[in-house]
């Protein structure tokens, strides 16, 4: 990615390739390209990043956040699911199924070629911070930093893009979203440090 410092040509090479596989999923999604925000899944990436630099992740661990933020909803197309869009309230058997693309999601990652650690990020995507996430109801510290990460930058990415049944957030919503659920579904000390990024950052 042409934002992400410290980048191998290797690593750089893996990112670009994702963003291929990242632009699919954002269609599949129904997240229309915003030119001033970007690519969905990419505009997650430098979230995520620039959240990681903050938090002090070493090099390798941001370069494993960067890819499994791009494709981190791969599952959701795997599946593909017509309710994937849907702009009613999921039946408990939808939203259920719909929670298997973490799984599914890993999956697919190891089929990629990528790393277990990325695999594991995309598995863990969707945990809390008080343990009532999926697919394994981890909470605190047992969900590693970068997916708590992911699931913050996931969140605001989403809460501010535009969506078929509902308008996009501002960032001030957004912003407030992440402080009322800190503690619940986002780690405190990341939704800390995400009010502290500058705006061209987000």
């Amino acid at each position: 990615m042409k934002n992400a410092p410290q980048a191998t040509p290797n690593e750089e090479d893996i990112e670009e390739r994702l963003l291929a596989v990242a632009a699919l999923i954002d269609e599949f999604e129904g997240y229309a390209q915003n030119r001033q925000q970007g690519a969905h899944a990419a505009r997650i990436a430098l979230l995520a990043d620039a959240l990681a630099i903050k938090l002090q992740l070493a090099a390798h661990d941001r370069f494993a956040l960067r890819q499994a933020a791009l494709v981190h909803d791969i599952g959701e197309m795997v599946m593909n699911r017509e309710y994937t869009k849907a702009s009613w309230i999921l039946h408990p058997d939808e939203r259920f199924d719909m929670q298997r693309h973490a799984v599914i999601g890993e999956q697919e990652a190891a089929k990629r070629g990528l790393g277990r650690a990325v695999q594991l990020l995309v598995r863990w995507h969707h945990e809390w911070w008080n343990g009532a996430g999926y697919p394994d109801a981890l909470e605190r510290e047992q969900i590693p930093l970068a997916a708590r990460i992911l699931r913050a930058a996931d969140t605001f990415a989403a809460l501010t893009s535009e969506r078929s049944y509902r308008p996009a957030f501002s960032v001030a919503d957004a912003k407030k979203y992440l402080t009322e659920w800190a503690g619940i579904e986002f780690d405190p000390r990341v939704v800390k440090m995400f009010l502290t990024l500058e705006e061209r950052e987000k």
